[in-house]
């Protein structure tokens, strides 16, 4: 057994261990390795193993299965911020002759294109990708089952397409583009197509017995953009520092943030797919990241971003341990033990006049909002009470604002002043806030009824 657990209290550090402890004695995994990293840096990580040899640690390859997914749609994404594709475009226009239909890059992302969830047999996680040599081989005879947008169904061949594209685009193969545009920037050296030692062996334990039977390591062809790649947990916390805050070498912060925008969701409520990226909620935390598993591996990489909170946890058993759901858990503890300190509160540098004689209260009919100024001019609607839909705003160039989030994401937000130059109200996407409620003179559509607000006894 291994342990780190420098910057975490002892009470955390023994929760962390007897959760993963748990895991691997009632998973009954030969091995794992769990790792949790805070603001950037790796604050814990502990190995348990139940055979011979040295003891894994943060530094040992497991292979990643789907997660190998988020590293494909990551390049994806930098195609569409060069400008080479747009992710509304049919695969067609850059892979054409695939069968895929009227698929889009977008729909291939979010696992909406309705390809079917696995390749024709035989089964290609455990056979040698050289058996499906063409793409035609990855999709079968009826690659289609549901139509296009239509409904979430997960597909590895669709990320086999991702990846195909990738190559077409590039004009270099996956493992190289992955290599030079992800893995080198990031710093991430031992994440690799192969395994290189240190690396666990994948075992498959008998369900009624406590017995190992070895799991074939093959190379997946094809389909390794859908789940071919080996890491360890020290990068793969990595990989989540940049899937938390970005980096302008691989892809910039808006981009990142936009992989975990929901782009399907999920028939399991509360949970949903965006670009590359799985996506639950619950206990009133958002986590992203993936799971992951190959005959021999299971995996789980977990993002928790408001308390700057990631977790892996690493296993080589073919199934009965939750690496997913565990890795989860240990972001949990961490959040729930020793909260995220919040910065301390500061003025804004700079007052802008007309800005700050918009904010207070507004009304759109009878509910009432509140308008907050926020940095970089930007602006906060939030519904009194609770009741309505609130939202960010971003400020434009034009002087007016976009949405950030929520029901009026990228909707506009701008101000319509009198022939004066006095605001007479804001306009939100058509919808109209007045100072008073219905206020009488505003330009309310419909109007506003002259005889005004009244009793019973009018």
């Amino acid at each position: 057994m291994t342990s780190l657990g420098e910057g975490l209290l002892s009470c955390t550090r023994r929760a962390l261990l007897h959760r993963v402890a748990l895991a691997q004695r009632d998973g009954r995994a030969p091995s794992l390795v769990a790792a949790v990293q805070r603001q950037g840096r790796l604050v814990w990580s502990e190995a348990r193993s139940g055979v011979g040899g040295p003891c894994p640690d943060a530094d040992t390859q497991y292979r990643i299965g789907s997660i190998t997914k988020t590293f494909t749609a990551v390049l994806v994404l930098r195609l569409r911020d060069e400008g080479l594709i747009g992710l509304d475009d049919p695969l067609e226009k850059h892979l054409p002759g695939t069968g895929a239909g009227g698929a889009t890059v977008f729909q291939l992302l979010g696992h909406s294109a309705g390809l079917g969830a696995e390749a024709p047999a035989p089964w290609w996680e455990r056979t040698p990708g050289s058996l499906r040599p063409e793409l035609a081989d990855v999709l079968g005879e009826r690659p289609q089952r549901h139509p296009a947008g239509h409904r979430h169904h997960y597909s590895n061949p669709g990320y086999t397409l991702l990846g195909s594209l990738v190559e077409a685009v590039r004009g270099v193969s996956w493992a190289d583009a992955l290599r030079r545009e992800i893995l080198e920037p990031l710093g991430m050296r031992r994440t690799t197509s192969e395994p290189v030692v240190p690396h666990a062996e994948g075992w498959a334990v008998h369900p009624w017995a406590d017995v190992m039977l070895s799991e074939p390591a093959e190379e997946l062809g094809l389909m390794a953009p859908a789940g071919q790649l080996w890491s360890t947990a020290a990068d793969l916390l990595r990989f989540a520092a940049f899937l938390t805050e970005g980096d302008d070498r691989v892809l910039s912060a808006d981009s990142v943030r936009e992989m975990r925008v929901p782009a399907a969701v999920t028939e399991a409520g509360g949970s949903g797919y965006g670009l590359g990226l799985q996506i639950v909620t619950g206990d009133g935390s958002l986590l992203f990241g993936h799971s992951g598993s190959l005959p021999g591996f299971v995996a789980g990489l977990w993002i928790n971003a408001e308390e700057d909170i990631a977790a892996v946890v690493l296993a080589n058993a073919t199934s009965g341990l939750p690496a997913a759901q565990v890795a989860a858990e240990l972001v949990g503890i961490v959040a729930e033990a020793e909260p995220r300190i919040p910065e301390p509160w500061s003025p804004l540098p700079e007052v802008d006049e007309e800005l700050l004689a918009l904010t207070g209260i507004w009304h759109w009919g009878s509910l009432t909002f509140t308008l907050k100024l926020l940095p970089d001019r930007g602006l906060e609607l939030t519904p009194l009470g609770g009741n309505g839909r609130g939202a960010t705003f971003t400020a434009r160039p034009d002087g007016a604002w976009t949405g950030r989030n929520g029901y009026y994401a990228g909707e506009t937000l701008q101000v319509v002043r009198r022939d004066d130059g006095s605001v007479d109200h804001l306009d939100l996407g058509s919808f109209v806030f007045t100072r008073e409620p219905y206020e009488s003179g505003a330009s309310v559509p419909g109007g506003v009824d002259a005889e005004g607000w009244r009793g019973l006894d009018r």
